[in-house]
């Protein structure tokens, strides 16, 4: 018992810390709570190379797209599970509110570091929103990678909510701090009913020697 402890230590948690991201999380938007998903027409265009296809989104883990292009389905599917994932109605404790929270005031631009123990993530919080996250991947049988995403503008929503237009996210190795790609969202969105639903997403990468554009576009839009 004592060994696992001392493998394990607790980080006693700052009531203040939670506040703060607790704020950040409140002012966050998502999908209502009685959000039952939505279909729409999606097309694709991949620089230069455009499919197009319908789209279900019923939550993170139920997402179909289909498109004649089986890479380019494989990647919008990845990318619509994550908007739903980021977009889908969770509570603050079923998120981040389950981990033991403390905060650092080092004078950053980006504003407050508040380290989340036991993810290895630490965020940054400024004006009651969430302004970069930085998280380290590492699981058996893979090898680790790290990224830091920094939130460069949002918009506010109907509800007075915060929701991110613009992103950056750099990939790197946290061995020996090697990038290995870079990635800029461009994001739009269209409301439907009390829902701030995705109408465009830009991305600009660079993979392998060479920069990507990919752009996708969510048409006719139908709330289930």
């Amino acid at each position: 018992m004592d060994q696992q402890k001392h493998n394990q230590p607790t980080v006693a948690d700052d009531p203040n810390a939670r506040e703060l991201l607790r704020r950040a999380f409140d002012n966050t938007a998502r999908w209502p709570k009685d959000f039952n998903g939505f279909t729409a027409d999606l097309t694709v265009n991949v620089n230069g190379k455009e499919t197009s296809g319908p789209v279900l989104v019923k939550g993170p883990r139920e997402v179909s797209v289909q498109l004649s292009d089986a890479d380019t389905q494989k990647w919008a599917q990845e990318q619509l599970g994550m908007i739903a994932v980021h977009r889908g109605p969770r509570s603050f404790e079923e998120s981040d509110g389950k981990y033991s929270l403390t905060m650092e005031e080092d004078g950053h631009p980006l504003g407050t570091k508040l380290i989340i123990h036991g993810s290895n993530s630490f965020y940054r919080v400024k004006n009651d929103r969430i302004t970069q996250i930085n998280r380290t991947m590492a699981h058996p049988g893979m090898t680790p990678f790290a990224f830091t995403i920094n939130v460069e503008d949002s918009a506010v929503t109907q509800d007075q909510k915060n929701l991110t237009t613009r992103y950056t996210v750099y990939y790197y190795s946290p061995t020996d701090g090697k990038l290995n790609n870079v990635e800029s969202f461009t994001d739009t969105h269209t409301r439907l009913g009390s829902s701030d639903l995705p109408a465009t997403r830009r991305i600009i990468s660079f993979e392998n020697g060479t920069v990507f554009v990919k752009h996708l576009i969510f048409k006719n839009h139908k709330l289930l």
